[in-house]
């Protein structure tokens, strides 16, 4: 084996193992603290509703762990195992190696193969994980057709997106990588403006929010804040699971407020636009803007890498490939990468988490601590979200901040005078 082969393994292995590890460590930690509710939701949420929610996150991350090794297997197998060197060739046998539509062919049948893999994971997490803890409400025939919907999707974008990328890459030019991270960028730009109105509906209804109540104070909310949204939406999140949740999409004047009719139905008038007003500190403090511009920095980084690459013949050797084409590039590089980001997740979690801190003290300013407080703790309760994770795999792996440290957070906030004074609603 070469010396990147060995690197390559190395950091796969201890990728592997580290997974594993934080597993084991979140498993151990949430059925220790399993029999007694934290002190500071005691009054808040019962016994039972903190062992069910203990018992979900355990079946979740045991369900895991099957799936991790079955796809560093996955991925070992097609590099360092020859599979992938395998496939070009078997796949030259109909189309010329090296040429547009084998490199399409082969990225193609390497993601194919690869959801074909996921597939049974998928269904044991959606008819019998979320099943056992009555959160999957999605039928076998919409769970078919949302797949269906989504193949087909993939493949009108993606298809046309991979032929560009290639093209590029064949090209005469040294810095094809600068043009097709242009592209890629354009292109998720304009993901942002088109889902809302032509992707997303595909999948699930929208219809606009009604007159009442919880209209008016969101709208008084919007005008207090300064913001604009093309609407006000309610989705039909119900049809395929009884989680809760509320967001944002969209971008510059296309941006929709989404709620999800579970949420509505859960929570009071004054929780719900808690609940609005920690979505809008994300664009008070410019978090959307803040990662457009880091996508942009770490694909720019990232494609510039692969742009090197094309002409090291050690990163073809090391992972098993003796082809040396832009399929064969692409397709090593999306194998390999995440293997070597995977060590940034932590200073990734940390960075989203201080985000979701500024918008939570967003919400306080302008709905008060309390509200929200109530809003997260049924949320809480209702998704069985575990309060006591284990700080190393919270660490890891979980964008928002612990259920302890967020409400002690607010509760600190609560207790500022400048705090307490709440907006008129009438």
């Amino acid at each position: 084996m070469s010396v990147f082969a060995v690197v390559f393994l190395l950091f796969a292995l201890s990728g592997l193992a580290l997974r594993l590890y934080l597993a084991r460590r979140q498993i151990r930690h949430v059925a220790a603290h399993r029999g007694a509710v934290p002190e500071a939701f005691r009054k808040l949420i019962d016994v039972a509703a903190h062992q069910r929610a203990a018992d979900y996150t355990i079946a979740r991350v045991k369900a895991r762990l099957p799936e991790m090794l079955v796809a560093t297997a996955w991925l070992l197998w097609l590099t360092l195992g020859g599979l992938l060197q395998d496939l070009h060739t078997a796949l030259a046998a109909f189309l010329d190696p090296g040429s547009l539509p084998h490199g399409i062919a082969l990225i193609a049948l390497i993601a194919v193969l690869g959801w074909a893999i996921e597939l049974p994971f998928e269904l044991h997490r959606v008819f019998v994980t979320e099943a056992r803890f009555g959160f999957n409400r999605i039928s076998p025939s919409l769970f078919l057709a949302d797949t269906v919907k989504g193949a087909a999707l993939s493949a009108t974008i993606g298809l046309p997106l991979l032929a560009g990328a290639l093209w590029l890459m064949d090209g005469s030019s040294q810095y094809w990588w600068l043009t097709v991270w242009a592209g890629w960028l354009a292109f998720n730009l304009l993901a942002m403006v088109i889902w809302p109105t032509f992707i997303a509906p595909l999948f699930n209804r929208f219809e606009p929010l009604e007159d009442g109540a919880i209209r008016d104070r969101v709208t008084r909310l919007l005008e207090r804040c300064g913001f604009h949204a093309d609407g006000l939406f309610v989705m039909d999140g119900s049809r395929r699971s009884s989680h809760g949740n509320a967001y944002f999409t969209g971008f510059g004047r296309a941006k929709r407020i989404v709620f999800f009719d579970t949420l509505l139905r859960r929570l009071d008038v004054d929780e719900i636009e808690a609940v609005l007003a920690h979505e809008l500190g994300h664009f008070h403090h410019g978090h959307v803007l803040k990662r457009i511009v880091l996508m942009a920095l770490v694909s720019f980084a990232v494609l510039a890498l692969l742009g090197w690459l094309a002409d090291q013949g050690w990163f073809y050797d090391g992972l098993g490939m003796q082809s040396r084409d832009a399929a064969t590039l692409l397709a090593l590089f999306m194998l390999a990468l995440p293997a070597f980001l995977l060590p940034l997740a932590p200073l990734t979690s940390l960075w989203s988490r201080r985000h979701e801190y500024q918008a939570d003290s967003y919400a306080a300013e302008h709905t008060g601590a309390a509200p929200l407080i109530g809003a997260l703790v049924k949320l809480y309760r209702d998704n069985a979200s575990t309060l006591t994770p284990d700080p190393w795999y919270s660490g890891f792996h979980d964008s928002h901040p612990p259920a302890a440290l967020r409400i002690a957070h607010l509760e600190q906030l609560a207790q500022q005078p400048d705090r307490n004074a709440q907006p008129a609603h009438a």
